[in-house]
């Protein structure tokens, strides 16, 4: 963890309380999760076998077996759970009535905000839980396309699909740099893209071990050529939610200065309950478009959450 730290130490002049980071980054992650709406009726079963009134949560079902469970502030029907050490082993996991996921990875599709009957294309998908999301929010109406590069990271997401009984959900397994641009034009897009993981250094998983303790590694090329790619998939007037799971300004802020043209504009954007610091607009001696300060970079420790950077931002149509 001291390695980790370290690495962060280039962003101490963004971070207001440095200390409280460093606090923040040593604990572990809450576990939580969110209710499925698609199996509602499952839900309600469930509470009336429990004794609880058909109305009742997922979070109810948890509490009745010892589970403390605290709603989030800002997502409704999502709690974070305290001493359930195996939820992919419990009956409501199992029968998809709900889902685990890292709190913060939650915001990127509430960003999106898509609506249903839409079409929209997450371009690095794999392995799902933003799908996911922005699925069961469309109520199984208009069509989802979850693409990712890696065929074998796909499985885990066509698996929760059918458990969590979503039937929107086109995948798709093409590199996103020559993603078929007759496909288009979407009209909302997730390019959650791939990144130096440092927003991950609370997760002790095995699989994220290696990139936690990893710099920025010149991912940036890709990322505006992904960005660049995304972009002309979008229809105009459309909304793209660039994300990822880093702090570094060369992953976030200057690839969207780079990429981005004058058909573009930043919005600036709010989740009511979870805090974020605002973008920078010059970094490393370089100034950068004036409304990368409405970039949000959550932080560890502003809302005991794993690291995120998210940007909502609209193709100017061309009658505006």
């Amino acid at each position: 963890m001291e390695r980790t730290v370290r690495g962060l130490q280039r962003y101490k002049e963004l971070v207001e309380d440095w200390d409280a980071l460093v606090e923040a980054s040593c604990r572990p992650l809450p576990l939580v999760v969110w209710e499925n709406p698609l199996r509602r009726a499952h839900i309600e079963r469930l509470a009336v076998a429990a004794g609880l009134e058909r109305r009742a949560t997922v979070g109810d079902l948890l509490a009745t077996r010892g589970y403390d469970v605290e709603p989030l502030a800002w997502r409704t029907r999502a709690w974070r759970v305290r001493g359930l050490v195996k939820p992919g082993r419990t009956l409501e996991h199992y029968l998809g009535l709900m889902h685990v996921q890292e709190e913060v990875s939650l915001a990127p599709p509430e960003v999106l905000a898509a609506e249903a009957g839409e079409t929209i294309l997450d371009f690095c998908a794999a392995p799902g839980g933003k799908t996911a999301c922005i699925a069961v929010g469309m109520q199984n109406s208009g069509t989802v396309v979850a693409n990712d590069l890696r065929p074998q990271r796909l499985r885990p997401l066509r698996s929760n699909c059918e458990r969590l009984g979503i039937q929107n959900v086109v995948i798709t397994p093409i590199n996103g740099i020559r993603f078929p641009l007759h496909a288009g034009p979407f009209d909302r897009m997730l390019l959650d893209v791939p990144c130096s993981c440092e927003g991950n250094l609370r997760d002790s998983r095995p699989a994220t071990r290696r990139a936690r303790h990893s710099q920025v590694e010149g991912r940036g090329g890709l990322q505006a050529t992904l960005l660049g790619r995304a972009w002309k998939l979008l229809r105009p007037g459309g909304v793209l939610v660039y994300s990822t799971c880093t702090f570094a300004p060369e992953e976030n802020e200057l690839v969207l200065d780079h990429a981005l043209g004058e058909d573009a504009v930043i919005e600036a954007f709010a989740i009511a309950g979870l805090r974020h610091d605002s973008g920078v607009t010059r970094w490393a001696g370089k100034a950068l478009r004036a409304d990368c300060a409405n970039l949000a970079r959550y932080w560890p420790h502003h809302n005991d959450t794993g690291g995120f950077t998210i940007a909502r931002v609209r193709k100017v149509a061309a009658d505006e």
